[in-house]
């Protein structure tokens, strides 16, 4: 697939220039051609992600779309600051081990019963890939679930806590993804909708943490509940007489020792960074309001969320650690630099550049005016349709990839349609997270699946049952409570969202 893929892939690009899809306006049959070479090369993976990402930088100075001093900015921004930020964050935490105690109290503190058990590495798995990779959260949970398999398997044999096992293994895989969707921070393609829609509408009101996280943690919650019940409840029942003993849990803990300084710093930081993040602009709760911390400096609006995550993490650089013979901070940069994901980097910055093309180029528009047809349709049905696409195509290819690549059409068809294009970019981009039927899908699948205690038919088949109810809790809580929090009116389209000025708005 990946020796097609490429074939495939540079055939597009030399047919598609072979076109002239805007007399007198080149560029846009270029850039085209580039957007067709990379979507194939993403899906397909013929080459490295990251390696895709970095054709923009080669092929549009050479193809005339723009100079390569004004393309290479767009791959360094405050999206990136703020991933960049939260990633360290996240690998002092790694570093004290204090997101495996924390994972261990929250399972310690809900776990009773095979179900309840199972309940606690949800919760724990869920609020830690809120804040960190959900590929390190789910190679962190693994082998404390298989800790406690192992134990049931010895006491009650491997065909009697085969329920449990692959239970506790979906349940954590499954987690990962859907806290992960509740913050910026916790997928890639939140953040991707962030710049992405930046770039597109620079004049748009930005999206910020707080708002994010009050609409997105509610279906967290709710999908959260239903992976809980249909594992538990339906698809994995673990039989009467199958029981767990907690020493595992607190043995587990017991070997953590004592709460160390540093952990305790840490946490303090973590926590503090999460504070700011939600509260820096003001928030609408219904009929009140809490004001925002940012609005007491002299100059609030110049800072963003990502100037919060890289102050926060600088200051993990000046606590100094107690651990005995150790001289170095909390945070050193022997910590950091050689685990900093720069293959994320490049491919968020491949995706910032695509969309960007997009617009300089008129290619936005002219994709857009196919799509004028959508205008009227009820939004419903073109929300479920979006979420359905996006949730099976990303069960086979990486839903950041996916991500970048959909949502600079998706804001095109939007403004086409006089469709508000938040109501299409952001169920689209919740969507990209929800994939659970194969273990290509997500890294926390694929990590469950190594464990050898979930089997593909089974992965699958409680898979699209959660896929279905994906599409329909991100489509009603979306329509529900995020037009709300985001102030989108269906009806109309914002002067913010005109592209190109080709449009005229039908907003006040």
């Amino acid at each position: 697939m990946q020796r097609a893929g490429l074939i495939l892939g540079i055939l597009l690009f030399l047919v598609t220039m072979l076109f002239d899809f805007e007399p007198g306006n080149p560029a846009v049959t270029r850039m085209a051609a580039v957007a067709l070479l990379m979507a194939t090369w993403w899906i397909t993976e013929a080459i490295p992600l990251f390696a895709t990402a970095l054709l923009p930088l080669v092929l549009f100075p050479l193809l005339g779309i723009e100079d390569g001093s004004a393309t290479a900015p767009i791959y360094f921004n405050s999206t990136i600051v703020l991933f960049l930020g939260g990633f360290m964050i996240a690998l002092t935490m790694e570093k004290w081990n204090l997101h495996r105690r924390i994972a261990l109290t929250i399972i310690s503190a809900i776990g009773g019963g095979p179900s309840r058990i199972v309940l606690g590495f949800m919760v724990a798995a869920a609020f830690l890939s809120m804040w960190i990779s959900n590929t390190a959260t789910a190679v962190m949970m693994v082998p404390i679930g298989l800790a406690i398999v192992l134990a049931m398997e010895k006491d009650f044999g491997t065909e009697d806590t085969r329920p449990f096992s692959a239970g506790v293994m979906l349940a954590i895989g499954y987690a990962c993804s859907v806290g992960g969707i509740a913050t910026l921070v916790g997928t890639p393609p939140n953040l991707s909708l962030v710049r992405i829609f930046e770039i597109t509408f620079p004049d748009a009101p930005t999206i910020t943490f707080g708002q994010w996280i009050l609409m997105a943690l509610p279906i967290s919650f709710v999908m959260l509940g239903t992976v809980w019940l249909l594992i538990t409840r339906v698809f994995f029942r673990v039989p009467e007489h199958v029981t767990i003993e907690r020493e595992v849990v607190d043995r587990q803990t017991e070997a953590l020792g004592p709460v160390s300084f540093e952990e305790k710093a840490v946490l303090t930081v973590f926590a503090l960074t999460a504070l700011l993040w939600v509260f820096r602009l003001p928030l609408q709760l219904g009929f009140i309001s809490i004001p925002g911390w940012s609005q007491l400096l002299p100059f609030p609006g110049l800072v963003d969320d990502g100037t919060v995550a890289i102050t926060m993490a600088a200051l993990l650089f000046l606590i100094p650690s107690r651990t005995p013979g150790a001289s170095h901070p909390t945070l050193a940069g022997k910590d950091i630099i050689p685990r900093l994901p720069w293959n994320i980097v490049l491919l968020f910055g491949g995706g910032f550049a695509l969309a960007h093309g997009f617009q300089a180029t008129g290619l936005s528009s002219l994709i857009g005016g196919h799509f004028a047809g959508l205008a009227g349709a009820p939004p419903l049905l073109v929300i479920v349709s979006i979420c359905l696409t996006l949730t099976f195509l990303t069960e086979l290819t990486s839903n950041a990839a996916t991500t970048e690549m959909i949502l600079p059409l998706l804001a095109s068809v939007a403004v086409a349609a006089n469709i508000h294009p938040l109501m299409l970019m952001i169920p689209a981009t919740l969507s990209a997270s929800c994939a659970f039927m194969l273990p290509v899908a997500t890294p926390p699948n694929a990590i469950i699946f190594g464990s050898d205690r979930v089997r593909i038919p089974e992965m699958a088949r409680i898979g699209v049952a959660l896929n279905f109810t994906g599409v329909v809790v991100i489509s009603v809580t979306f329509l529900v409570l995020g037009t709300a929090i985001f102030g989108i009116d269906s009806g109309f389209l914002p002067d913010w969202a005109v592209l190109g000025g080709t449009q005229e708005s039908t907003g006040p």
